[in-house]
């Protein structure tokens, strides 16, 4: 009896461990997810990825009614030339402690100026945009994944340096004030914001490339511990992900070759989209290549990985809800756009949007 009981939950603890492996589908749709983030009540708003070019821009996904629908309307997806209250062209989506969903738009598809649309979902309104003007976008700017730091009254803005046919060179930070909106552009093209000519994304054996070229991405994950102390990143290319100290990135007195001394190169990584983290400082990456996301150990920085699954085809945001206690991750097919296959589109429908348990609890916000 004894015997058959440990039997049984050896098994129990078999299948519980390849559930996390594989994960669990959340939803799906029936265009690609970039990013995601959460409603105070762990509804899921979701940009569709900009590279296929989406009627809406971002949505909203009510768990209860299983529907989806334009965020936060139908009027903000819809372009216009009268005024720029809408959104042209998004992909980085995050929330914070206030119960706001910020948005970047960066802009490219309509003849507008990059901005970050805040929208409060308390009071269902539009609490803030935030331009940012040509001192802090240039020519190759995407204005990719930012932390919103509320501690320090800041967004903080990876610009992996791909628009317009760029070619990472001049990715950078664009660091936004929340009070005043001053903008400023730091680190441009610097060690650890450039991308590694050395590691081309390479999914299947087939290197991601654009007219023959290998595509380089630069500064691209990025996001904060939960005490708003470190800032971790790095570029989608490459093999180290970096960490500095916030209040070293937002001190104007020192120079960019103090400041760029004083960032540490943190641990390795493979070619990875999104960044979150959890109370512990454990770093939870989405690794492009290989349909899975790997977590970096706060304790010893090695690389593991804690979901794999087939669907999971260029897993690209990856954001906690402290709802539910889940750690979300969307699919993108990214590599499967037209693009990057002679002009023919291999993507298919659904697009997934996957949960997991994180090591511990996650931080929201990030």
């Amino acid at each position: 009896m004894k015997k058959y009981i440990v039997v049984i939950i050896l098994n129990l603890i078999t299948m519980e461990g390849n559930a996390q492996n594989n994960g669990e589908v959340f939803m799906t749709t029936d265009e690609a997810v970039g990013n995601i983030t959460f409603t105070p009540n762990g509804n899921l708003v979701y940009s569709h990825h900009p590279f296929f070019q989406p009627k809406n821009r971002v949505m909203i996904y009510d768990k209860k009614a299983k529907t989806h629908k334009p965020f936060p309307n139908k009027s903000w997806n819809t372009p216009r030339k009268t005024n720029d209250h809408y959104l042209s062209n998004v992909l980085g989506i995050r929330n914070d402690k206030n119960g706001v969903v910020w948005m970047i738009d960066m802009g490219m598809r309509n003849e507008i100026t990059p901005k970050i649309v805040g929208w409060n979902m308390k009071s269902n309104s539009l609490e803030r945009i935030y331009y940012l003007p040509k001192t802090a976008i240039v020519t190759t700017s995407q204005p990719n994944d930012m932390v919103v730091d509320t501690k320090h009254g800041v967004f903080i803005i990876a610009d992996e340096g791909i628009g317009n046919g760029g070619d990472g060179s001049k990715a950078a930070f664009i660091i936004v004030d929340m009070k005043s909106g001053k903008t400023r552009r730091i680190l441009e093209g610097t060690r650890t914001t450039l991308p590694d000519s050395k590691k081309p994304t390479i999914i299947n054996g087939k290197t991601l490339s654009v007219g023959g070229a290998p595509l380089l991405v630069g500064n691209d994950g990025i996001t904060a511990d939960v005490n708003f102390e470190w800032l971790y990143y790095g570029p989608l290319n490459g093999v180290h992900i970096y960490r500095v100290k916030i209040e070293n990135l937002l001190n104007e007195n020192l120079s960019e070759t103090d400041l760029d001394s004083s960032i540490e190169t943190y641990s390795e990584k493979p070619n990875n989209g999104g960044m979150s983290i959890d109370k512990e400082g454990n770093l939870y990456l989405t690794a492009l290549e290989t349909e899975s996301v790997v977590v970096v150990g706060a304790k010893d920085r090695k690389v593991s990985t804690v979901l794999k699954n087939k669907n999971l085809k260029w897993p690209d945001g990856v954001s906690y809800n402290d709802v539910d206690g889940y750690m979300y991750v969307s699919a993108a097919q990214v590599h499967l756009g037209a693009v990057f296959n002679d002009g023919k589109s291999k993507a298919t429908r659904p697009f997934y949007v996957f949960r997991f348990k994180p090591l511990v609890e996650g931080v929201p916000f990030r």
